[in-house]
């Protein structure tokens, strides 16, 4: 009892110095297609996430302005396309005999890291924490009949496949399998709920249990696992309530303490709402005795961490180069488990025995690459065939899909350079390089009629405009395409001039730092400070082209209605765009280690990592009209240069940016990095 209580006054004063949880708004990006994102209550990296379903739903169950509740569900996946998934394990207090409909409306809600609150009209107030695998929920009914509907057929879209459940007490367990996002693939999780007093449970129709009671507070504990039902239940914890609430809280605390920022206070709360959904996924589906279920059904063993859930298509661009920097330690097993996708089973989208809910794999090449480049292990004859037999089996059938897989190719070359391997290496060059073929034929003329238009000629949400400039691995021979340096700075200029240009999705999202490779960089540093914080112009949503409800607002929004209409946040893919520009960096290329430099959006920027030193970020002359940079010093030398390496920033030191609010057209001319699909950088 006296352990306890130390525990509880020590956890209560490591709670009171919780800088960066107190700055979250987790109801950011909540409300309509305006992110898809939830305020439920989570832990970085779980596979659980307890959060409200609410009557209408939306990608992640939840709207922020309904009022009306369906109960509470133990997974989602943040900001994804096809109506999302998840949502399994519903959860749904009522009062009387049973639950009926609109019993449940919402009069009171909050929430913060880890913890989700809500207080609904007849009486039932709800609360719920998460710490790592094991949540607990935590109920207070009015006096009277009452209880719990268990409904373990729910999912989102309706994507429920198969459940199988054990009743033993007042515990049920079992599993449930569900298709995952865009129906591609199946999930398994397990899981097992217990109630902290007696229930009595009743079956009432197919995947549906009622569990009485005459308690009017009623906690309880659930455990999920993509192993077994044993490891569910042993990732329940026997704590009380609020020590597992501030447990959560210092965890969150601790990993949202990777990057201190400094400056105003309503835009540090705004890095870290949009930080905090950087670090929500992917998923840790390894046990901690290292057991763990494969992407094709079969029970493996790690010695480190594994980890699912993917959208790599979208967040390779942002949110797992942020990772890379931010989590040294989690990213190597990162790494690991996407190498691992070849060895057990990849797909696009997704495989028949998922062990958590996920979205699509592609690009993974491109990560891996970049992982090696920044010094991350990686066994890559272990898994050569597989990778060679995705490359061989790329699409080049529509224009934006030969770039995107010369990409893919460009990348398979450049490891097996890194390898040693010059005849490989040299066979996926030349395949690399015949994206030009395909970027003759359709990018090249921008006079024909469909250039702004929505998926013209097959494309994947985006333009011809925008899909154009989707050759990051060779922008040296993509300028020579354009017709040399002029032409190439014209035809950006005619991007943003005319506001060709897309937030609301990912394919354009390298652009604003594209004028880089030209003499004019400083253009990159003003384009990326007004996307940042500045009113834009949004002429382009998921669905609709050019010219229908077009927006002119902020971008990022610290508010339900976070981003434009129809931009989800992808899995911490926007999230993690302004996260990076934010410290003043973006990758110039995923699979090179290298980052350009822009004006950071705060006076002062800290990365901090377990065991390193430091890496701060210092501007003189802060101000949001100094946009451009003038001069750059690294531990206290001049660069003339507007890029920085990867271990530079990992090594820690000091990096100081002085800025101006005119350009100063000559900063970084004598030292330009260049992706060229010719050079070994």
């Amino acid at each position: 009892m006296k352990k306890s209580l130390i525990y509880l006054l020590s956890l209560l004063s490591l709670s009171a110095v919780a800088q960066q949880t107190g700055q979250v708004n987790v109801f950011l990006g909540s409300s309509g297609d305006h992110g898809q994102m939830s305020p439920s209550a989570s832990y970085p990296f779980s596979m659980l996430s307890i959060g409200p379903e609410t009557y209408p739903d939306t990608h992640t169950g939840y709207e922020y302005l309904a009022k009306e509740f369906l109960g509470f569900t133990h997974n989602r996946m943040e900001g994804v396309g096809c109506q999302g998934c998840g949502g399994n394990l519903l959860v749904r207090p009522f009062l009387g005999d049973g639950p009926v409909k609109a019993d449940l409306i919402k009069y009171e809600e909050q929430a913060s890291p880890g913890h989700y609150h809500v207080g609904f009209t007849n009486g039932i107030k709800a609360s719920f924490t998460v710490y790592k695998n094991g949540g607990q929920h935590q109920y207070h009914f009015p006096t009277g009949k009452k209880g719990l509907l268990l409904d373990l057929g729910h999912a989102h879209v309706g994507r429920f496949v198969a459940e199988e459940h054990t009743i033993d007490g007042n515990a049920v367990s079992g599993w449930i399998e569900s298709k995952t996002t865009c129906s591609a693939g199946v999930y398994r999780i397990y899981y097992y709920l217990e109630t902290d007093h007696p229930v009595k449970w009743t079956a009432t129709q197919a995947h549906e249990l009622v569990a009485a009671t005459t308690e009017d507070d009623l906690d309880v504990r659930v455990g999920l696992s993509s192993v077994g039902t044993s490891y569910a239940k042993a990732a329940i914890t026997r704590d009380a309530f609020d020590v597992v609430k501030r447990k959560s809280e210092l965890d969150w605390n601790n990993a949202l303490g990777h990057i201190k920022v400094k400056g105003d206070p309503a835009r540090e709360k705004l890095f870290y709402s949009l930080f905090y959904r950087s670090i929500q996924s992917p998923y840790i589906v390894s046990e901690p005795d290292g057991t763990y279920t494969a992407t094709d059904g079969s029970l493996q063993h790690t010695s480190g961490k594994i980890y699912n859930g993917w959208a790599i298509w979208d967040n390779y661009r942002a949110q797992l180069p942020l990772l890379s920097i931010a989590f040294p330690q989690e990213y190597q097993d990162m790494t690991t488990s996407i190498a691992g996708l070849y060895q057990h089973g990849k797909k696009d989208y997704a495989t028949l025995h998922e062990p958590s809910i996920t979205v699509r794999t592609e690009h993974a090449i491109v990560v891996l690459l970049d992982a090696m480049k920044k010094g991350y292990k990686l066994d890559f004859k272990a898994i050569a065939d597989s990778v060679e037999t995705e490359i061989k089996n790329l699409d080049y059938a529509h224009p934006d899909k030969a770039l995107e897989s010369s990409y893919d190719a460009w990348a398979l070359s450049e490891i097996y350079y890194t390898l040693k391997d010059k005849t490989r290496g040299d066979q996926y060059r030349q395949q690399a390089a015949g994206y030009k073929k395909y970027w003759e034929k359709d990018f090249q003329d921008l006079t024909r009629r469909d250039v702004d238009r929505m998926q013209a000629r097959g494309l994947y949400q985006g333009t011809i405009w925008q899909y154009r400039w989707f050759v990051p691995f060779d922008l040296k021979g993509l300028m020579e395409l354009c017709g040399g340096e002029q032409a190439y700075i014209s035809q950006l200029d005619e991007f943003f001039g005319n506001d060709y240009y897309c937030h609301a999705n990912q394919p354009d999202l390298q652009v604003p730092f594209m004028y880089n490779v030209t003499n004019q960089p400083w253009k990159s540093q003003a384009v990326i400070h007004k996307i940042a914080v500045d009113t834009m112009i949004q002429h382009y949503f998921n669905d609709n082209s050019r010219g229908i409800g077009s927006e002119i607002d902020l971008i990022y929004k610290n508010q339900p209605a976070a981003y434009v209409r129809t931009m989800d946040d992808d899995a911490g893919t926007m999230s993690s765009w302004f996260v990076l520009v934010s410290t003043g960096i973006f990758p110039a290329c995923i699979g090179s280690p290298v980052y350009y430099l822009n004006v950071p959006l705060f006076e002062s920027v800290e990365w901090q990592w377990p065991g390193g030193k430091p890496f701060s970020v210092h501007v003189k002359n802060f101000s949001d009209r100094n946009v451009y940079i003038h001069e750059v010093w690294l531990n206290g030398k001049k660069l003339d240069r507007n890029w920085i390496t990867h271990s530079e920033i990992t090594n820690g030191g000091k990096l100081e940016i002085v800025a101006g609010d005119k350009p100063d057209e000559k900063q970084g001319l004598s030292n330009k990095w260049i992706a060229e699909i010719g050079s070994r950088q």
